[in-house]
C-alpha cells in the first residue's frame, strides 16, 4: 500500500466484479478469509485505478467508509 494510513483495518482480497455507471460504481472484494465487502466509488476512481476482476486489493475499512488500495 503506497503511503502510510491511520486505518487499520484493512483486508487484502481479489475483486470478483466491477460495475459502475456515469457517476459511481460498485467494486465486489472476495476477502482471503470467507467473506466479501462491497465498496461503492466513483466511477473516476475505478478508471484512474484501471479497476478490473482478478485484481489484488486491500479493501480500507474506517468509519462508515470502505476506501479501495490498489
Amino acid at each position: 500500500m503506497p503511503g502510510k494510513l491511520s486505518a487499520r483495518n484493512q483486508m487484502k482480497g481479489r475483486i470478483t466484479k466491477v460495475k459502475k455507471d456515469n457517476v459511481v460504481g460498485l467494486v465486489e472484494i472476495e476477502l482471503s478469509t470467507p467473506a466479501k465487502v462491497t465498496s461503492v466509488i466513483t466511477a473516476d476512481s475505478i478508471e484512474e485505478m484501471n479497476l478490473k476482476v482478478g485484481d489484488e486489493v486491500t479493501a480500507v475499512i474506517k468509519s462508515t467508509e470502505v476506501m479501495i488500495s490498489k
